[in-house]
């Protein structure tokens, strides 16, 4: 059994340092870490190659960029990454969840934030146990799926945005997500930058877009 975890980047190299230089435990346990490169200009991604086992360049979008990193990968457990991920705890414990999954099973971490900020805490509930209601995740949650479901739907669909849920959405109809309540931190930067509350508004505002047919492009532009 080996895992293939996969991270999308795009002008992003502090932060990456920092995730996959967590990520060692892993890499000496014998699964690999894969980066794939948003922009074939930026070389500063290249300063981590001592840590990964590929660094891969791809059209910038998160669902191409994943879909890349797969064709790579060797594994046959799959664990999608955001760079501005933290693991709190990257023990053997995270390992026991990937390690157990079967062909059709998928899931999620539960997420917490980098901020010491009271809403933060309310946020990350909220989101946790939407999952675990909806079944489905977002990329901060760290999903991860086995080699043959991931292959089953066809991967990620190549939208600008939401490519997330939609994966979600097709994952469900093999099996529930499993919902792990070990946690992975995410970087609270973008909401503290444009504010809390519009943050979340916009987000709830775009899936709610997305659920009645909005164009993803275009979401993606109001996102950005």
């Amino acid at each position: 059994m080996k895992i293939s975890i996969i991270i999308p980047s795009y002008h992003e190299s502090h932060q990456l340092r920092d995730l996959v230089t967590s990520l060692e435990p892993f890499r000496k346990a014998g699964h690999e870490v894969i980066v794939v490169n948003g922009d074939a200009t930026d070389h500063t991604v290249k300063t981590i190659a001592s840590y990964v086992d590929h660094i891969i360049v791809s059209d910038k979008g998160r669902a191409r960029q994943m879909n890349a990193g797969v064709q790579h990968a060797t594994g046959d457990r799959y664990w999608f990454l955001h760079v501005d991920t933290t693991l709190l705890n990257p023990s053997g414990a995270y390992q026991s969840v990937l390690y157990h999954l079967n062909p059709e099973q998928w899931g999620r971490f539960s997420i917490h934030f980098d901020s010491t900020h009271f809403m933060f805490k309310i946020i990350a509930k909220m989101m946790n146990v939407r999952s675990k209601l909806s079944g489905i995740a977002t990329g901060d949650q760290g999903i991860f799926v086995h080699q043959q479901a991931f292959q089953k739907v066809q991967g990620y669909t190549d939208i600008a945005l939401m490519e997330d849920i939609d994966l979600c959405r097709k994952l469900k109809q093999i099996s529930r997500p499993i919902n792990s309540h070990l946690l992975i931190q995410t970087s609270a930067r973008r909401w503290e930058k444009h504010g809390i509350i519009r943050t979340v508004l916009l987000m709830w505002w775009l899936r709610l877009r997305y659920f009645f047919g909005a164009d993803p492009a275009k979401l993606a532009e109001l996102y950005e």
